[in-house]
């Protein structure tokens, strides 16, 4: 077996294994790419199948928030940390445990929330080291980005529907949203509040039932999402859910969420979609405000700019699917030349100052 090989492939500089028995803490901090800055990424607390499955989450996690730090041009390399376990059971000493070993890589990796962490978790990592966002306001943080994550998936659906219709304008049109949780709640309200019809898919029935109180809507279940008459998926929840058994049931010309990695397979899914005509907006372009909100902690930036930057998710989505038409190529390939380019750049201007 070679220990090096998904980490060579995906062109990461640093995989870090994380433990201390006396708290059950077993943690995995991937670094992808600091050419562009240190290397920020939430943390995840998922209870995996395997540490095989661990590791490649964080892998792929930590690659996609390069490329999203990129393309949204910010100054922040990729990274990302999941900690192996049962959600139900986590704690202060867990995430204190884990916030030691974030400081003892001396801010080459900055963590923040991501799936089954919160803001007190932020704060618990937060008395361990300094490099953290997310924390609550009142210990200096930034508290929940997943407002401004909504915001920006909010805007690259606006992005898709221009450049599939000819106008913006979210008003009467069916928005399937899996998952309501934090960020597909909070798009839910923007949608609602803009005129959209919702559809909800969540295993989490306190989730749907506090959006259906919200907003209205319907609710659908199981792989019933993925036929859904509408006019946009949006996948808000796990990742992997676009593949080889969901693309053929797809009813809707757009997919634009908040999920990452929502594709199983980039190259394979992405030309599944392009072979029906159904546009698809990469996860990490429309998820970037969650990345601006905790960037403009990180640079002491008023909360009102991380919300103004994510309207910029707007232009970026429309930007990635004209490169990806006058290409030739999937929206996917044209994304990652984004990401790349800009990245090659900044790595040219830093060699010739050596």
């Amino acid at each position: 077996m070679d220990p090096f090989g998904e980490m060579t492939d995906l062109g990461h500089e640093q995989v870090i294994l994380c433990r201390n028995e006396r708290v059950g803490l077993r943690a995995i901090i991937a670094i992808h790419d600091t050419t562009l800055g240190p290397a920020l990424g939430g943390c995840r607390l998922f209870r995996y199948a395997s540490d095989a499955d661990a590791l490649h989450d964080v892998l792929r996690l930590s690659r996609g928030m390069t490329y999203k730090a990129a393309v949204a041009g910010l100054d922040i390399g990729g990274g990302k940390a999941v900690i192996i376990g049962n959600p139900a059971t986590k704690g202060e000493a867990l995430f204190r445990a884990f916030g030691r070993h974030v400081d003892s890589l001396g801010g080459r990796y900055i963590t923040a929330e991501d799936m089954n962490t919160n803001v007190q978790d932020m704060n618990y990592i937060r008395r361990e080291t300094r490099w953290v966002t997310g924390a609550s306001k009142q210990l200096g943080g930034s508290g929940d980005p997943s407002p401004v994550t909504a915001w920006g998936v909010y805007h690259g659906i606006r992005a898709c529907l221009e450049v599939v219709h000819g106008s913006a304008d979210v008003a009467g049109r069916t928005i399937a949203i899996q998952g309501v949780g934090n960020v597909g709640y909070h798009l839910a309200s923007y949608l609602h509040d803009n005129g959209a019809r919702l559809v909800y898919s969540d295993i989490n029935h306190r989730n749907v039932k506090r959006a259906m109180d919200a907003f209205g809507g319907e609710v659908v279940e199981g792989d019933e999402y993925y036929a859904v008459e509408c006019d946009v998926l949006a996948p808000c929840a796990i990742g992997g859910i676009i593949n080889a058994h969901t693309v053929p049931t797809i009813r809707a010309p757009i997919i634009a969420g908040g999920a990452n990695n929502v594709l199983a397979n980039e190259v394979a899914d992405c030309a599944r979609l392009a072979e029906r005509g159904i546009v698809y907006a990469p996860d990490y372009v429309v998820n970037a405000g969650g990345l601006m909100s905790v960037y403009a902690e990180l640079r002491s930036f008023p909360a009102e700019k991380a919300m103004s930057d994510a309207e910029q998710v707007f232009n970026t989505v429309k930007r990635v699917l004209r490169k990806a038409e006058d290409e030739g190529v999937s929206t996917i390939t044209a994304s990652n030349r984004l990401a790349e380019e800009r990245i090659e750049a900044v790595a040219h201007l830093q060699r010739l100052r050596v």
